[in-house]
């Protein structure tokens, strides 16, 4: 048995989750009515030509919830990790919906592994980023794993 097909899903949740969170952070979207547009209009569809990839739809709505759920704690564990002077203001704001996903999963999904949440946050920082802010994601997930998960 393959699992690519979980792993596509699954790596389309975690776009969908940060796409979703920068939208609720820009336009402060009601939670329901965010994960509502989402399973109706963008997880699995077709836009502008461009097919979307299926995502696993619990996922994603644990993705998003949990992040809203445990955003105190995990900007706190981000901002801890910042050089001197910087805050969450100052950075992009798709980047700090990357990293509070990135976070969530470290801190609430044990299941997964490490590296599998790191690789998979790189990649989509990889989709907005050059190279130097990819590096700055992939260090600060890694941080934020070894004080958190060992």
């Amino acid at each position: 048995m393959t699992t690519a097909p979980r792993s596509q899903s699954r790596s389309a949740a975690r776009l969908a989750a940060v796409q979703a969170l920068y939208q609720r952070q820009m336009e402060n979207t009601h939670l329901p009515n965010l994960l509502r547009e989402f399973h109706e209009h963008r997880l699995g569809a077709e836009i502008e030509d461009a097919q979307y990839a299926d995502a696993e739809r619990a996922f994603f709505d644990d993705l998003v919830l949990g992040v809203e759920e445990k955003r105190d704690e995990i900007d706190a564990l981000v901002v801890e990790r910042l050089a001197d002077g910087w805050t969450l203001a100052r950075l992009d704001k798709t980047m700090v919906q990357i990293l509070r996903a990135g976070t969530y999963e470290l801190i609430a999904r044990p299941e997964i592994t490490t590296g599998t949440v790191i690789n998979e946050y790189l990649d989509i920082a990889h989709a907005f980023f050059d190279e130097r802010e990819a590096k700055f994601v992939n260090g600060l997930l890694d941080a934020i794993a070894k004080a958190k998960r060992g």
